[in-house]
């Protein structure tokens, strides 16, 4: 588990990495904030004191994704593949293990050039333009997540994440331990539930994630409408509102694009193999 001070610690690098370069990380603040002492999960390399270098693994499931950063006036020296190095033993009971890195960062970039990797996929993060709020619709309905919604939220992430069943039960329970699962949003439609919407808020900042939609309900506009309700909800509150999508998913960027998202930044990932 990270301290405090370490967490103060790690965001004052990104500051200062994310201006250098101009980029944006992905370090996923809301796991970082709520690590377990089961595991080792995050790497950090000090210079007299001063926090210069950090690495961290995030579990989906199975799949481990490496994000990290040095900083600017540390980085030709070893330290990052000190890091990753160091985080080998971790990574081996991953099935997939995918390496983050913006797309304009060339340090991340001259770095993946000195191991074995290939490229896999790219996310874009995109941001909410604000400039339209719906009528209310009240054909669709979001209603917090209870306790017994667990069963559904697993089924979601299996056939429309293309979770195996073990790893959805891994993954939903760490939630649930982190005290994540009361993010989470049940959609309904004709008095059953067709699918799930996660919320996380930081500050004015809310972030959409595991937005999924039962394959026999997709195609009705249910999706939509779901997005639709959450960004209005979100940005009545004052929030500034931002997803996640793979480009290649051609259907989702249609759907987020025509409801206002714009892309703002790039995340390429790399498949790595130990």
């Amino acid at each position: 588990m990270l301290t405090i001070e370490q967490l103060k610690e790690i965001k004052k690098l990104q500051q200062a990495v994310e201006q250098y370069d101009s980029i944006d990380l992905k370090l996923n603040w809301d796991m970082l904030e709520n690590r377990s002492d089961e595991d080792q999960t995050d790497f950090l390399s000090y210079d007299s004191g001063r926090l210069v270098g950090f690495l961290g693994l995030y579990s989906f499931g199975s799949k481990i994704e490496v994000c990290g950063m040095v900083h600017p006036d540390y980085r030709r020296k070893g330290i990052f593949s000190r890091l990753f190095h160091n985080s080998q033993p971790a990574l081996e009971k991953a099935r997939k293990i995918l390496l983050n890195v913006p797309a304009d960062s060339q340090s991340g970039k001259q770095w993946l050039d000195s191991i074995a990797c290939t490229y896999e996929e790219s996310e874009y993060m995109m941001r909410w333009d604000g400039n339209l709020l719906w009528e209310l619709d009240e054909s669709i309905r979001l209603r917090p997540s209870r306790k017994e919604d667990i069963e559904m939220k697993m089924k979601l992430d299996i056939v429309c994440f293309e979770f195996k069943p073990d790893e959805a039960k891994v993954y939903n329970d760490r939630l649930e331990r982190d005290g994540f699962q009361q993010e989470f949003f049940m959609i309904e439609a004709e008095d059953k539930i067709v699918g799930k919407i996660r919320i996380h808020r930081e500050k004015e900042r809310s972030e959409i994630y595991g937005f999924a939609i039962l394959p026999e309900f997709q195609g009705k506009g249910y999706g939509r409408r779901a997005l639709q309700k959450a960004v209005r909800m979100e940005a009545q509150r004052g929030q500034t509102v931002y997803l996640d999508v793979q480009p290649e998913n051609e259907k989702a960027l249609s759907l987020y694009t025509s409801t206002g998202f714009k892309k703002e930044s790039q995340q390429d990932y790399y498949l790595y193999s130990i």
